[in-house]
């Protein structure tokens, strides 16, 4: 077998393989011979056709089957000897394959690229560090408190943060439109959840009132005949209602699973949610300023064939958890190429420091996540019965192997962070 590498543009590679005639015309005819206790052809006892008929009736197709086995065999070979790597499966040309010549055949392919790591101890990175604080926790309980906002009815003129009851018709250029009027509508005065200026125009009246006012549409209105137009809306004031909170006593602890209703049960429970979404958070932001720099710090050209399937990939991902997404492949070429970068990156990573999976901490991670559901012990089988989800996780705990590794080799400095400035600064 004659074998010689060309090398294309970025990662392509071409193999140009040339097997000798005689290689392929022995096969052929040993497994012709090997036909002639098994064919049956009408005129010649079983067994007994001779090879020249076999010849006659197989040849044609048994020189083609041949010939693609010994394609597909000398193209691994001839990877194994160039020591090349494909990233993808290659396009196989020919100038026609014929019986009696050599065969002769160029297969064009990818190969995956050779990673070089950048010295890790030169990487500099902010470890955030953070606490829970009373206040905090006070905030928390706050927010716990608004959740649970009853809306009571008062017999006076509305304010900002009301909640009333509306009945509206909305007309424009004298006519009403479709979606402009409807009856009994609560709006939260200072929401938004009408059009600009909308809101503004129901404070200060009472139950019974009615008024009519001016407000225009935001050009950008997605209703594009009602973009940038004025309209005229009717309204009559079913109700006043303003907000009251619950007190933070035994009823509000046991509404949020503290059996005795102790408050200070209740804050300790809070307190210790609060500080598991923290690690979390510094944890995933720890996370992703390893994987920035690992990028930015290790360039890399990837094979196109193999981002164009992880594009392929997110796209039915995003199809499956949004039903009618249809956006174009295009949309996913970028986020699909820093995955397939960091897939390369990682595993070099791994390959260095020699890490693999640890069973304790899959076992942790998968016992972590069950907390967030109402039987821990059913979540923790679950994933145990199925070797594909438990894959999922040794990639997340591998990833978290990865991290560690480079966190204590790399340049780390420490930074302060409030709680909210931590779980809100990307909102």
């Amino acid at each position: 077998m004659q074998v010689s590498v060309e090398a294309g543009e970025g990662l392509e590679r071409k193999l140009k393989i040339q097997i000798p005639t005689e290689t392929v015309e022995t096969q052929v005819e040993s497994r012709l011979k090997s036909m002639v206790s098994r064919v049956k052809i009408d005129g010649f006892r079983p067994g007994k056709v001779p090879l020249k008929i076999v010849r006659q009736h197989y040849g044609d197709q048994v020189f083609q089957e041949v010939a693609s086995e010994l394609i597909q065999k000398s193209f691994h070979d001839a990877l194994t000897q160039e020591d090349l790597n494909p990233a993808g499966d290659p396009a196989i040309s020919t100038d026609g394959i014929k019986p009696g010549a050599p065969l002769e055949y160029t297969a064009t392919f990818e190969v995956y690229p050779k990673v070089e790591l950048s010295p890790v101890e030169d990487l500099k990175l902010e470890k955030i560090k953070s606490a829970v604080s009373d206040a905090d926790v006070d905030n928390m309980i706050e927010t716990l408190r608004k959740q649970r906002t009853t809306w009571e009815v008062v017999d006076r003129a509305s304010t900002d943060d009301d909640r009333v009851t509306i009945d509206f018709i909305g007309k424009v250029d004298g006519e009403a439109f479709d979606g402009g009027s409807a009856e009994g509508v609560a709006v939260t005065i200072g929401s938004g959840s009408m059009i600009p200026g909308f809101e503004d125009k129901l404070i200060g009246l009472k139950a019974a009132d009615e008024t009519t006012f001016e407000v225009k549409f935001p050009e950008d209105y997605q209703a594009d005949h009602l973009a940038g137009k004025e309209a005229e809306f009717e309204v009559k004031l079913i109700d006043v209602r303003e907000s009251a909170l619950p007190e933070v006593d035994e009823e509000f602890a046991t509404a949020f699973g503290v059996e005795d209703g102790s408050i200070e049960q209740l804050r300790n429970d809070i307190r210790g949610n609060m500080e598991r979404e923290m690690e979390s958070r510094i944890r995933a932001e720890m996370k992703n300023a390893v994987m920035d720099q690992l990028i930015e710090s290790n360039p890399l050209e990837v094979p196109a064939a193999i981002v164009k399937h992880e594009a392929e990939t997110l796209k039915k991902q995003t199809a499956a958890q949004m039903p009618g997404a249809d956006q174009p492949i295009e949309v996913y070429m970028d986020e699909a190429t820093r995955r397939v970068k960091l897939g390369l990156i990682l595993a070099e990573v791994v390959k260095k420091a020699e890490l693999k999976p640890d069973p304790v901490r899959v076992r942790e991670r998968v016992e972590q996540m069950s907390k967030d559901y109402e039987d821990p012990d059913e979540f923790v089988r679950y994933y145990q019965g199925n070797p594909q989800l438990l894959r999922g996780i040794e990639t997340l705990v591998m990833e978290d192997l990865v991290v560690d590794w480079i966190v204590d080799r790399a340049g780390v400095n420490e930074t302060e962070c409030s709680f909210d400035d931590l779980m809100y600064k990307s909102q």
